[in-house]
Parts: C-alpha cells; sequence; structure tokens
C-alpha cells in the first residue's frame, strides 16, 4: 500500500501490477471503489486489470474513517467538487510519475465509482470505463464537456438506474465523444463485484451476473487497448 501525500495527510492507494511483472513500460489505470470501499473484491479487480498489462493504483477514498467518510463522499459525487477529486487527482499525479508508468492513464470505476469516472473524463484521461454509474451524476451533460472517450456498462435490471445507459449514449453522441455504451437485459446493479451474500442480494437487484461481467470486460479491455495501449505521454 502506497501513501500518496494530499492536503489533509495522505490517501492510502492499492497498487497492482501484473503478475510477473519484470519491468517495462505500461499504461496506467486508476480504479475507483463502490460505496463499499476499498474490500476484497476491488482488489482482486484491481489485479485482474493489472494482469491485462496495465499498472493499477486504487485509492481508499474513505480514509479518515469510512462511516464518516461515507456521506462526505456522496456529497462531493453530487456537486462534482471536493477531496475526494483532490485524492484522485494526487493518485494520477502519483501514477504517471512512476517509472513503469507510460503516462496514458484511464480510470475504471463500480457504482458511485463509475460516477466519479465520469466526472473526470474530462481531467485529461485517455478513457474512462464506469460500470453501472447510476444514477448518472447531476448535470452529467455539461460535466462531459470535452470528455475522452467512454466505455460504459449498465444492467438493465439496476433498481437505480432505469433508462440510464440510453440517456448517457444520448449525450457522448451529442457531443461527438467516442464511446461503447452497452445495457445488459438480465443484469441488475453490481453485476461485476463478487459480493457476499450473493443470495440475497439477487433478490435485491444485486448480484453478480458472469455474462454481463465477461463481456462488459472484454469490451473495456479492447476499448483501453486502442486508447491506452498506444498513447505514450513520455515522448
Amino acid at each position: 500500500m502506497l501513501h500518496i501525500p494530499v492536503a489533509d495527510g495522505t490517501v492510502p492507494v492499492l497498487l497492482s501490477l501484473p503478475t510477473g511483472y519484470t519491468g517495462g513500460p505500461l499504461p496506467g489505470v486508476i480504479a475507483i471503489h463502490d460505496i463499499l470501499g476499498l474490500h476484497q473484491d476491488i482488489t482482486r479487480i484491481s489485479q485482474r486489470i493489472a494482469d491485462q498489462g496495465y499498472i493499477v493504483a486504487t485509492p481508499d477514498l474513505y480514509h479518515g474513517g469510512k462511516v464518516r467518510c461515507i456521506t462526505r463522499v456522496m456529497r462531493e459525487v453530487m456537486i462534482g467538487e471536493g477531496r475526494s477529486f483532490d485524492d484522485l487527482a494526487a493518485t494520477r499525479e502519483a501514477l504517471v510519475a512512476r517509472p513503469e508508468c507510460t503516462g496514458a492513464v484511464g480510470v475504471v470505476g463500480f457504482c458511485q465509482g463509475g460516477r466519479f469516472a465520469l466526472l473526470v473524463a474530462s481531467r485529461g484521461y485517455e478513457a474512462v470505463a464506469p460500470f453501472y454509474s447510476t444514477p448518472l451524476p447531476p448535470r452529467i451533460e455539461k460535466r462531459l464537456q470535452g470528455s475522452c472517450p467512454v466505455v460504459a456498462s449498465f444492467g438493465r435490471r439496476d433498481p437505480f438506474g432505469t433508462g440510464s445507459g440510453a440517456k448517457l449514449q444520448r449525450i457522448l453522441d451529442r457531443a461527438d465523444v467516442e464511446n461503447d455504451i452497452k445495457t445488459y437485459p438480465g443484469a441488475g446493479h453490481s453485476f461485476a463485484n463478487e459480493l457476499p451474500a450473493q443470495p440475497f442480494l439477487r433478490l435485491a437487484g444485486f448480484a453478480f451476473h458472469e455474462e454481463a461481467a465477461t463481456d462488459s470486460w472484454e469490451r473495456v479491455f479492447a476499448f483501453f487497448g486502442k486508447h491506452l495501449a498506444s498513447a505514450d505521454r513520455r515522448r
């Protein structure tokens, strides 16, 4: 775990490299956790991304106390500014400064983290990949002006996100932003997260959906391969 300096102390950041990594430049990815925080499944996902050939930085946006921070982070994702955005900017700066990184960086986010991914899409990234970023953040059309390419995945059974995929695609198409937006008919919220208590989560519309998860990751890695793998900001 790294500890990156920020204005009010440090932000803990999990750094993941490909299994068996022996050196050489890699594009970077920032993975943003869901409302549950930096838990075991997010750690697993971070390594999964790294094993596709990326250096992955996963900040703990709840540093300073989870219960207190949840309310703050939820407020910040609504207004589009605050400490969480400072933490993400510091994470990106630290990531691109590492010798292993080409300087090209994308973002993957889940649930609340997917909403953050959309909100930082116009802040110098090569591509962003929000998963079930529902409900879409307020004033999202304005906030996506100047956005980088977006690959987004939604579940039609998501209780928070009816029509979100179609709405996001319309916004991005009007802004002439390259995008790959897909809504999976049988999937709900959190369909790519393997969380405990799956039978209960399935009843609530939050269960893991293997088919949707597999297809969405294939799309994300193809999209990132196009936009990150060929980019090298060190030149």
